[in-house]
Parts: structure tokens; sequence; C-alpha cells
């Protein structure tokens, strides 16, 4: 077996779907060599048919889906059957909940096997009517009265509890997302709360750890997680974002909104401040009309309202979620809003913490197949929440891959890999031969 093809086993091709207010973002990529992302194809649509994180329109975001896929497959030259998509909207709650099992096995070690049946069961909770859960993320562990502890695999023990932070949506705003992806002629394998996904792109282990919040700013929401010793502690979903502030414009100097949209990304700033009082942009009139004087000033200071309110509440988010005091490394912004000039000054002004803008390109492995343009665009704050769905479904993968394998089977090959890293290498050739060997099933051996 060529080693492009063993790259290819290891490291299957998998699918984002960032269903947004604004845009409809597919891509398509897997892990490279050196474990970052490489990105084989990037399919992008307007949406129409979402308002605030939520279909409205299922025909029109059926459209855009198809559009987005079919460009990124045939960029990528690979065939879109499954999809690991995005899920956002004002529906979100996030709730926390405590689980246990007593173990019959006092002799065996606590195995994943007994973390997933602990997750299962949180799946079985009484929710109220119409809201289903979406995640069950587990924090700490309490293994026979030992709290604390944040992987308890491989110990001895017979109760084993934990505390789980659980997200849940609305049944009818889920159906509605997996009915416009099956309609488009796709299967999604997973729904991924927006959050969590772009924090999977922007955010270090060592964030998570001293404690962070990320605070993605979309088109029609604002998304919110807070994470505090590698653990998610808090969600939220806030339902302005950066048409809201487009709308703003548009009422404010009563100008078209697609005028609106353009005076913001050129000429916008979140800190009026910021902005001499004799710069004048000059902005066409309609048909027959003279052309319309706004100042630069004026224009920032209708964003900075809307943007002041938005900081606003991710503060009492903050604030109401008990970690305000434990936020080491402070706010990290992403999202298409976050490109805003001086958001990051505004932010730390209203909420007294360090900020800074989290770019995606971190996990992008360089990459010869895309066009140059096309590359960097995807570095931009815009594609945080696409990137971050490719390596969530990336790293589902990878862990069934290794779930799926016997226990047995696990312990006779962990064996070989610290046996070939020994001296008695040389001693084992059957052994080494077989387990190069991909012809040959793990059941197989087994029966020797």
């Amino acid at each position: 077996m060529d080693k492009s093809s063993t790259q290819e086993k290891s490291s299957p091709i998998v699918v984002g779907l960032d269903i947004g207010t604004t845009k409809i973002c597919a891509i398509v990529g897997r892990r490279s060599k050196n474990g970052k992302i490489e990105v084989l194809g990037i399919g992008k649509a307007e949406s129409a048919g979402v308002t605030r994180g939520v279909v409205s329109n299922i025909d029109k975001t059926v459209q855009g889906i198809t559009q987005a896929v079919d460009i990124a497959g045939a960029q990528s030259n690979v065939e879109i059957r499954v999809v690991n998509v995005g899920i956002a909207g004002q529906h979100i709650k996030s709730l926390q909940h405590r689980g246990l099992i007593t173990r019959k096995d006092i002799q065996s070690e606590i195995s994943r096997k007994d973390i997933d049946k602990l997750i299962e069961d949180m799946y079985n909770l009484v929710m109220p009517p119409g809201e289903e859960i979406i995640h069950v993320l587990p924090q700490e562990f309490t293994v026979d009265s030992e709290p604390g502890i944040k992987d308890p695999i491989g110990m001895a023990g017979v109760r084993l509890e934990a505390n789980f932070h659980i997200i849940s949506g609305q049944v009818t705003a889920i159906k509605n997302i997996v009915k416009c992806v099956n309609k488009a002629g796709l299967e999604s394998s997973e729904l991924i709360l927006e959050p969590l996904a772009s924090s999977e792109s922007v955010l270090s282990d060592e964030e998570k750890e001293a404690g962070v919040v990320l605070v993605d700013i979309g088109g029609g929401t604002t998304d919110v997680a807070i994470f505090h010793e590698g653990i998610i502690r808090h969600t939220a979903v806030i339902p302005f974002g950066g048409n809201s502030v487009t709308e703003d414009i548009r009422e404010g100097c009563s100008v078209m909104r697609n005028i609106a949209e353009q005076l913001k990304l050129r000429f916008g700033s979140a800190l009026a401040e910021e902005n001499k009082e004799n710069e004048i942009v000059c902005v066409p009139g309609l048909r027959g009309r003279e052309p319309k004087e706004i100042s630069v000033k004026n224009l920032a200071f209708v964003i900075q309202a809307r943007m002041e309110e938005i900081v606003e509440h991710v503060y009492y988010e903050i604030k109401s979620s008990g970690y305000e005091k434990k936020l080491i490394a402070g706010i990290v912004i992403t999202g298409g809003g976050a490109q805003l000039k001086h958001l990051a000054q505004l932010v730390e002004y209203v909420t007294g913490l360090d900020c800074r803008v989290g770019f995606p390109n971190e996990h992008l492995a360089k990459n010869d197949v895309l066009p140059k343009n096309v590359y960097e665009e995807l570095q931009s704050p815009t594609f945080a929440t696409g990137i971050g769905l490719l390596i969530k479904g990336i790293q589902k993968m990878e862990y069934s891959d290794y779930a799926a394998i016997p226990e047995d089977v696990k312990a006779v090959k962990e064996k070989y890999t610290e046996v070939k890293k020994g001296l008695f290498s040389k001693l084992v050739p059957t052994v080494i031969k077989f387990l190069q060997d991909d012809n040959i099933k793990d059941e197989d051996y087994l029966k020797r």
C-alpha cells in the first residue's frame, strides 16, 4: 500500500456546512500529515432563507446549500454526500446536570464505554415540551467520591459520576435544518453548536485552560462560549449581529440597504472618537437625485451604539456565568463582525477584559490545491465556524474509527508500538508485518 493511500485511509475527507444568516459556506478538507487541516475545496452562496440563525424559508435555504456544496465539490473533486452542520439561533439553551452510574465489574478499569454510557443516559433527560438535546459535554468526573478528575479512563472505581453541560434547542428549528440538508440531497452526520465549532478553530488549549470567552459575531446572531480549565462552562446566543448594524445605518443615514452594508465594511468603526470630524463619504443618490454626503464620524456613532449593546449583552452573560474573575485569557472575538475597525478596543473598554481577534489560520496547513486568493480569504474570521465544523467532523471520524476497534486488539497494537520503539524490533518481524498489512482484519488476528 503506497503512502498516499495510507494517508487517505488515516485521514478521512470531511465536509463542514455553515448555514449562516448572511452566507452558506461548505468547506471540504482532511487532516494533513503534520496534523493540521488541509482544505481541498470551499463553496459560498448567499443565504436568503435564514433569519437570526434560524431557517425561515426552506426552498431558498436548500437552493443556497446546493449551490455552496456544488462549488465546493467541483473545486475539491469530491462527491459530497455527508456534511457536519452548524446550528445557532436564539432558541439555543444550556443547563448543568449531574449523572452517575454504578459499575458492576469492580476488577476492570474504567473504560471509554463507561463514559459513553454515562453520556447516553444524559440524552434520556426529560426536556420541556418542544426541546431536544443537541450536545452533552462532560465536565469534571468523580470516581468513588474523589472529585475533580478530568479523565477517569484507566482508573479503578465502582461509582462514576460527572457534571455535564447540556445544550438543547427547539425541535422545530433542528428539524428544519435537517430537512433543508436532506432536500439538498445530503445527509447530516452531526449537528454542532456553532460557538463550539468556532472555538475549535480560533482558541488554543492554553487559552481554554486559562479561562477565555469566545464571541462569534455573525450576521444574525452573536454566539458566546466560556471556557475555564479546558472545559466549556457556559454558552449563550444573543439575537443581534452584523445585520442589526447594517439596519441601523440604513435608518440612521437614510440610505439603501446595500449602500449601508458597503459603508459598514469600508468606512465603519466601532469607536466614533477614532474618526476625524472632517471625513465625509459621498454616496450616489437614487435615480436623478443629488449624491448624499455622510460624515464618517456620524456613521461611527450609529455603529458604536449597536456594538455597545451587543458587547453589554456579552458582558451580562460573562457575569451571569460566575467566571468573570477567572478569565485570564480575556475575550476572543471572531466571525464576520469581528473585522469591524476598533472593535477590540470597544470590547476592552466596556468589559475591562483583554481582547483579540481570532483567526482560524493557525489550524490550516499550507495549501497548493486552492488558488492563493481563496486560501488567503480562508484565514479570515468569517470562516472560523466553517473551519471549526470541519475540525469537529474530523475529530468525530477519528474517534469513531478508534472506538470501533475491540479493546483486546487495541492492547495488542499498543504493545506492538512499544516493541517497535525498543531494541527488539528485529525479533518480531511477523507481528510487524501483520500490523502493517491493512488487508488482515483485527478479528482474524485474534483467531490465530
